[in-house]
């Protein structure tokens, strides 16, 4: 399979890319050597083996969430250099 020129303007096009005449040529040409390396996969004796779909068998063990207060407000606003009566204040970020 050989992909074209027009193709490769109307894939530029969908990417909002401009290709310029040098640049158009070396794309073509870089696409039509992956598509080319791509196609030896179809050379491959795949009958009989399934898709992959994970590299391995491990799974990922996780523990339930669960709620755990560490610091009281009173102790956090205790600590706070700027406070208001239940909120710790901060510098003004966004304009």
């Amino acid at each position: 399979m050989k992909i074209s020129k027009e193709e490769i303007l109307k894939i530029a096009a969908l990417a909002k890319l401009s290709l310029d005449e040098e640049q158009l040529t070396s794309m073509e040409a870089d696409m039509n050597k992956i598509l080319a390396f791509v196609e030896k996969i179809n050379e491959l004796p795949l009958e009989g083996i399934e898709p992959l779909e994970y590299v391995n068998e491990d799974t990922n063990v996780l523990r339930d969430d669960q709620v755990v207060y560490t610091v009281s407000q009173y102790d956090a606003l205790k600590n706070a250099a700027l406070k208001d009566t239940d909120y710790i204040k901060v510098p003004k970020v966004l304009g």
